[in-house]
């Protein structure tokens, strides 16, 4: 006869130990989470308070946000009216030479202008044919309706 066999099975001891592994996982997990539930607070005054807190800070900060879009579009608008405004050439002596330049800038300036092509309007273009009322080559029949098609044959 054999010998019996004196050991413990490894692998019956590996899957009692990943087992008991897992177990200890859970109830850790289990124990936390009744660790949480009794710390938490849950008093409807306080939570009460906490919410109107949050939405006062929110509105603050959203009026906060609309007054900076405002400040930002009132200076983009004054710098567009400023922009706009004819330049205030200065009061003191202009030379012969600024004014030849100026001259000269309006003039590169037309030309370039002038070099660009416009895009024809419709009224430049000419008319094109209209394919669908072209007149009828002689000896070609016209028939509108099939009791014309079957007259016509």
């Amino acid at each position: 006869m054999p010998k019996k066999f004196q050991g413990e099975n490894t692998k019956s001891a590996a899957a009692r130990a990943r087992r008991a592994q897992a177990k200890a996982a859970a109830d850790a997990r289990r124990q936390q989470e009744l660790e949480d539930a009794y710390w938490k607070d849950e008093d409807k005054h306080v939570m009460r308070k906490e919410q109107r807190k949050e939405e006062r800070e929110k509105r603050r900060l959203e009026q906060l946000e609309r007054k900076k879009e405002l400040q930002r579009l009132l200076e983009e608008e004054d710098s567009k009216l400023k922009g706009k405004s004819p330049k205030q050439v200065p009061a003191g002596k202009v030379t012969r030479a600024q004014i030849e330049e100026t001259i000269r800038r309006d003039q590169q300036q037309k030309e370039s202008s002038d070099t660009v092509e416009k895009e024809k309007t419709h009224l430049e273009v000419p008319l094109e044919e209209n394919i669908n009322r072209r007149v009828l080559e002689e000896g070609s029949v016209e028939a509108r309706t099939i009791e014309d098609a079957i007259a016509v044959l």
